[in-house]
């Protein structure tokens, strides 16, 4: 079959879908996919909709189902689609009964293979059962975890003779990699109906696909962990906090060097206040990029001046965050040096050696360990726990592509309210 490309539909809200829908037409897609999230929330509808505005276009339904076959598949193909979707984890009479009941109503089925311990024998399985198609499905929770579908996909293609699909954080960067891996339908979801711009970036896709050519992609790109520092500097503190569920800041902190950001590993120092010692000796055990996490209680005199950032810009350091005074502000906005603090104050103490180097340290309520990631910009200070960090880099890149959709529509006539649904997602 002639490869498709498939728009994934996972949105909440149909007006939205319907809007990206067009764009994306527009740049090319093949089949429109009403997505479990817009099915939960707006019911058959969605799948109405979406039919009566393109009916040459195949609909794909994304049921999930799990049980109750016959009557789910009914239902979808009666409201307009031609490709229903059961989970491969589905009993064996589930299946039956949906590729029974697909048959029945002209439609056909797909099952999808998110969370199947054997994909491949299940995809064999399911194709004697009689389904059209198999998916293979990284879930976005495992995306955001670097997981990728590539070498499932390849080897179930090379076991089934039906047409598998793929989906799973694919953009114009990897799209090839998917046809190449023996994929007949990519599904694309975040990388379109994200996009500012959905009809270029489907175009951008489809064109990776004709072309077997990698386009490359600002967004959409997620993290595998070599290039987490990248990825972070694309950020706001402010996104790193909305990823970890509104959490993460180390309140009270503020920059010294406005405009200035601070992304690296913490290198930790616990200090008693005033004394500037541990503060220093730090500096020639960091690593190039490493941020120092000083606790100093809180407290002046001053643990920092400028003499210790010229140090710390030799030795490269990402930046300083200090629970804490510094002092020599105006030497250290001319250096436009990353140095977060809670106190600035013209008096420094005496380095009287006191404290340790490399401890976890507690500042205002937050735990920050070695080797946890620091992000500060004009906002304030986020961390992201070391055993975290590639999820979370993730989830703030999907914080930001998300608000990059919605400051165009405001930018196109919208108001914030209007875009985010207030009074239809009220709690009441």
């Amino acid at each position: 079959m002639k490869p498709v490309l498939q728009l994934a539909l996972d949105f909440v809200d149909l007006r939205r879908a319907l809007q990206v829908a067009e764009e994306a037409v527009a740049g090319g897609v093949d089949w429109l996919e009403a997505g479990t999230p817009l099915i939960k929330s707006e019911g058959l509808q969605a799948i109405r909709e979406i039919k009566l505005r393109w009916p040459s276009l195949t609909v794909v339904a994304d049921m999930k189902t799990m049980d109750a076959g016959r009557t789910e598949v009914e239902c979808a193909a009666k409201a307009g689609a031609q490709v229903v979707g059961v989970l491969g984890v589905a009993s064996d009479a589930t299946i039956r009964e949906c590729v029974a009941a697909a048959r029945n109503y002209g439609a056909e089925i797909i099952v999808d293979m998110v969370q199947v311990a054997d994909v491949v024998a299940r995809a064999l399985a399911v194709e004697e059962m009689g389904a059209s198609y198999v998916g293979i499905h990284v879930a976005i929770d495992e995306q955001m975890q670097g997981k990728t579908p590539w070498d499932t996909l390849r080897e179930v293609t090379q076991a089934v003779s039906i047409p598998v699909a793929v989906a799973g954080g694919i953009n114009s960067e990897t799209a090839p990699l998917a046809l190449e891996a023996g994929a007949s339908i990519v599904v694309v979801g975040g990388a379109i109906s994200k996009a500012a711009d959905a009809t270029a970036a489907a175009r951008a896709v489809k064109q990776a696909m004709e072309t077997l050519v990698p386009v490359e992609s600002e967004f959409f790109v997620r993290a595998s962990g070599p290039d987490l520092r990248e990825m972070l500097s694309r950020v706001s503190a402010a996104n790193v906090s909305d990823a970890l569920h509104r959490s993460g800041d180390i309140p009270g902190l503020r920059s010294l060097t406005p405009g200035s950001k601070l992304v690296g590993p913490a290198l930790t120092v616990r200090t008693y206040p005033g004394d500037w010692a541990k503060p220093v000796e730090a500096i020639d055990k960091a690593k190039p990029g490493d941020v120092l996490v000083i606790d100093a209680g809180g407290v002046a005199p001053a643990v920092w001046g400028e003499l210790a950032t010229n140090s710390a810009m030799q030795r490269g350091l990402g930046g300083v965050v200090i629970f804490g005074a510094a002092r020599d502000s105006g030497d250290i906005r001319r250096l436009g040096f990353p140095l977060f603090c809670s106190l600035v104050t013209p008096t420094a103490g005496e380095p009287k050696g006191f404290g340790e180097i490399g401890v976890p340290v507690r500042i205002a309520g937050a735990q920050v360990s070695p080797g946890d990631w620091i992000i500060a910009d004009d906002d304030g200070v986020c961390v992201i726990p070391r055993e975290k960090a590639l999820e979370y880099t993730n989830r703030a890149m999907d914080v930001l592509e998300k608000e990059n959709r919605l400051r165009r529509e405001i930018q196109g006539g919208s108001t914030l309210s209007e875009v985010a649904y207030l009074l239809r997602w009220e709690k009441r």
